[in-house]
This record gives C-alpha cells, sequence and structure tokens, in this order.
C-alpha cells in the first residue's frame, strides 16, 4: 500500500502473523476446516506481502499480475467450494478484491494513472482509488465483516473460558475456535485498511 512506510510494515507484519496463526490451525483441521485455513493462510500472506511499503521495497513490475493470477485461482478455487458452505462465499469475495487491489495498483492501473510514481490520490477522484463504487461497495462489505467477526468473538472467547479453566483446548491451541475468529477478524480489518488506502 502506498501510505507511510511504518503503518505499512505493521500492515505487513500483522497480517504475516495471521498468515502464520492459520498455516498452524491446518495442523489441527480436517475436511472443510483444512480448506478454510489453507485459503486464509493464503489471503495473510498474499495481503502481508502486498502491503510491503513501495517506497521502500520497490515491487516488481511483474509482480502485480503474479498476485492477479494467484489470487484468480483462489478466487476459482472459492467459487467452486462455495457451492457447499457459506465462508468460501467470503473467500470468494476476499481474493476478489485482492484481484482488483492488484490490478489498480499494477502499473498502468487507476492508481498508477493518478502521477508520478503511481501513488493514488495525485490524480483525479476516479483515478485514486480504481472504481469508486466498487471501492465503497468492498469497503462497506469489510466493515460490516469485521462487526460481525467482532461479536462472533465475544461469545465464543467467554464461553471457552467457563468450565474447564481456560486452559487450552484438546488437540493444542490450534484448535481453539476463537483463534479461526480473531485470525478472520484481523485480516477483516487488514483489508479494509489495505482498501482504504487504494
Amino acid at each position: 500500500m502506498h501510505g507511510p512506510a511504518m503503518s505499512g510494515w505493521l500492515l505487513m507484519a500483522l497480517c504475516a502473523l495471521t498468515g502464520a496463526s492459520c498455516l498452524l490451525r491446518t495442523r489441527n483441521e480436517t475436511g472443510e476446516g483444512l480448506r478454510a485455513a489453507r485459503a486464509e493462510a493464503l489471503m495473510g500472506f498474499g495481503m502481508a506481502a502486498m502491503a510491503v511499503p513501495a517506497a521502500v521495497v520497490p515491487p516488481p513490475a511483474w509482480g502485480w499480475a503474479v498476485y492477479a493470477v494467484l489470487f484468480g485461482a483462489a478466487s476459482l478455487r472459492a467459487l467452486w467450494f462455495s457451492r457447499h458452505r457459506g465462508h468460501h462465499r467470503h473467500h470468494l469475495v476476499g481474493s476478489a478484491a485482492m484481484v482488483y487491489m492488484a490490478l489498480t495498483m499494477a502499473p498502468g492501473g487507476a492508481a498508477a494513472q493518478g502521477g508520478p510514481g503511481g501513488h493514488a490520490g495525485h490524480g483525479t477522484a476516479a483515478a485514486a482509488g480504481g472504481i469508486p463504487l466498487l471501492t465503497g461497495l468492498l469497503l462497506a462489505y469489510y466493515a460490516v465483516y469485521v462487526v460481525r467477526s467482532g461479536a462472533r468473538l465475544i461469545p465464543v472467547a467467554a464461553a471457552s473460558g467457563g468450565g474447564d479453566g481456560g486452559g487450552p483446548a484438546k488437540g493444542g491451541w490450534g484448535a481453539r475456535p476463537e483463534l479461526a475468529l480473531a485470525c478472520r477478524l484481523a485480516m477483516g480489518m487488514a483489508m479494509f485498511a489495505m482498501l482504504l488506502a487504494l
């Protein structure tokens, strides 16, 4: 993202840690949970790579095409699995949003047309953040998603701290349901921040 370097590094660290915790969750998951944890790990690491401050580490010109292809394939995978479970629809929206951001930030994309260095905000309002209506819809989606995820996290955390003294669940810390919710909440907030900086 093209914001201040410190916020870019913090966003990158948050996404990388979230991706790592989702990757660790794959050890305790099977079936549908395993597919979701893998998709969330890919999203976390992809978001971390895209959040590296461009002023400090300029991405290669072909990097945006790699992101678009990678998350385009993830979108197709999420579309295939969304026939069975609802959470894959969220993965579909997230992967499609990553494709949109990659295309917008690519040289020659909407953000690159905004001014020198491809930084958003240097040109017209239409060029600053891609397609304003689509960016706004994605921002609204992620705002609602973050609020709903946060609300769902509170009862799970309170219920898990109950009868067993709050110790780790069977299968280790990676099997705790609130970890998956916390990962999704962190990635939703990070996606909202990335879209806002677009």
